[in-house]
């Protein structure tokens, strides 16, 4: 398509009204046609109407004679002039656009983009479209490219494309050289040029290069997959820490097994799609991307007192009592389900993430970190600190252990055991709510956001010890990891279950889990 790109320093005359309309209504050979001639002699006219193609946002007029750019808002202009319409036509039709068609489209803007004012990195991206979809005919434009670019990366990735396009070539010396040449690439698009190339070509020479080539690209990316799969699994163990933080309290300081302790997780992640609700429509846009400055005070307060009303107002006359404990948390998780359905409906609701958390940070070509993922590990670590602090340096944490260890003598020495109990129960139901705000921002928030992830918070507070900090994280990130890893070799399903037999046969072998309390304890 791109055969007339040695024309490019060449001035011709701006695309016709008749070329525009061959782009958009004739055959596939017209339309292919009409872009060898913008290519080989691009202007602002014709750059703009792909664009606008390319958005489907080209129309025609009822006589099939004049195209219009309809803009987001509802303007209207020319195509070709770029002036605005005051007098809209009535029943415009669509320019319909075919796989071909679009692909041509995309080739074309990356040519453009590698030859136009652009930023650096517009040309980098224009630079791996076209690899990926290499041709001999490039070649002219690829090294007028790379003749007049000065950006190093840009240059890098040009030679690449370069390389792709010379894979094409009939002579077998200069394919050769191409499958030398792509070895150094690290993009997974090369792996599958690789491949292609080396199934449709009958050189034995180059054939060899190619397998090598192959190799040592595989090599590459098989690191950036390890690379990816640990990065996975540390995220999927500090949501289950976040998660099983504040079961660490209410389960393993307080002994109550609370089934409704991922419901507390879910109205966390509410209260924070209510404050990313009211930021969005009624502060100003500017403002959106703190909102979970507030959020997360939210989420904490939110699900601590309602964490609060269940120990008063149920829990207290259950403590010893763990089959009733069990069933009444199951109940009450079963009312706060249906009371967010009433609430909210049963369909889930998306919330944003701010902008300094979309997006996510190129390690590798195969290897990206999302920003918020980056970010609930970090947070993971800032609540496991502050959890820690409160425990053992505070007058709170010193009673809650105090009332943990032996709760007749510290009622003999004047701590109020029951407000320390409430006091607990709302700091773990808070935890909670951090988790589900978190939660919240890797994915959807439904009234079973918190049936996802209860079994395995009791896994991991169970096996890194009843009552220990330093175990939960241990159990949190080891679950984690080997969930992530072993699903790279046996699939979701069986790694789940071999996780789950793992942890049934670690506790038959160690019923107090990784660490064991230590000390004398005195039941109540």
């Amino acid at each position: 398509m791109l055969c007339c790109l040695l024309l490019w320093p060449c001035v011709t005359q701006a695309l016709t009204p008749q070329q525009a309309l061959a782009l958009a209504t004739g055959d596939g050979d017209e339309r292919s046609a009409v872009l060898q001639a913008i290519v080989a002699a691009p202007d602002a006219s014709s750059t703009r109407l792909l664009l606008a193609m390319k958005a489907e946002q080209v129309k025609l007029d009822p006589a099939r004679q004049v195209l219009l750019i309809v803009a987001a808002n509802g303007d209207m202009q020319d195509a070709l002039t770029g002036k605005p319409l005051t007098q809209v036509p009535a029943a415009l039709e669509d320019v319909m656009l075919n796989n071909r068609l679009r692909g041509e489209l995309d080739q074309a803007l990356a040519v453009l983009q590698l030859f136009a004012p652009a930023t650096g990195s517009e040309r980098l991206a224009a630079a791996r479209a076209l690899q990926q979809d290499a041709k001999i005919d490039y070649l002219p434009m690829l090294d007028m490219a790379l003749t007049k670019e000065a950006d190093t990366a840009v240059r890098t990735e040009l030679a690449l494309a370069r390389a792709a396009a010379l894979s094409f070539s009939p002579v077998a010396d200069q394919r050769l050289l191409a499958a030398k040449l792509l070895g150094a690439s690290r993009s997974p698009a090369t792996q599958l040029l690789l491949n292609q190339r080396l199934a449709e070509e009958t050189d034995p020479d180059v054939k060899s290069a190619l397998k090598n080539s192959l190799r040592s690209l595989e090599s590459t990316l098989a690191f950036g997959e390890r690379l990816g799969a640990l990065f996975t699994g540390l995220s999927l163990g500090s949501i289950l820490l976040l998660v099983a933080l504040g079961l660490a309290i209410t389960y393993g300081l307080m002994g109550v097994i609370n089934m409704a302790h991922g419901e507390l997780m879910m109205i966390g992640a509410y209260a924070t799609y209510l404050v990313h609700l009211a930021f969005r429509q009624w502060l100003p846009p500017s403002w959106f991307d703190y909102y979970l400055v507030l959020a997360l005070p939210a989420a904490f307060l939110a699900a601590a007192a309602v964490g609060a009303l269940m120990e008063r107002l149920v829990l207290r006359w259950l403590y010893g009592r763990p089959l009733e404990s069990l069933l009444a948390t199951w109940g009450l998780s079963l009312m706060l389900m249906q009371t967010v359905r009433s609430l909210f409906g049963a369909q889930n609701v998306g919330v944003e993430n701010p902008a300094w958390m979309s997006g996510g940070w190129q390690v590798l070509p195969n290897l990206s970190l999302p920003f918020n993922r980056l970010m609930i590990i970090v947070f993971a670590g800032l609540v496991l600190g502050g959890m820690t602090l409160l425990i053992k340096r505070t007058r709170l944490g010193l009673f809650v252990r105090g009332v943990t260890q032996n709760r007749p003598m510290a009622s003999c020495m004047g701590v109020n055991t029951a407000r320390v109990d409430t006091y607990a129960f709302a700091l773990g139901s808070g935890i909670a709510g951090l988790a589900g705000c978190a939660l919240s921002q890797v994915g959807n928030v439904g009234p079973d956001l918190g049936q996802s992830y209860i079994v395995d918070a009791f896994m991991v507070v169970v096996l890194g010890g009843v009552g220990q900090l330093a175990g939960t994280v241990y159990a949190a990130l080891g679950l984690g990891l080997l969930n992530k890893l072993l699903e790279g070799f046996v699939g979701a399903v069986l790694a789940k279950i071999a996780v789950l037999v793992f942890i049934i046969i670690f506790i038959q072998k160690r019923p107090q889990g990784i660490f064991a309390v230590k000390g004398r304890a005195v039941e109540a």
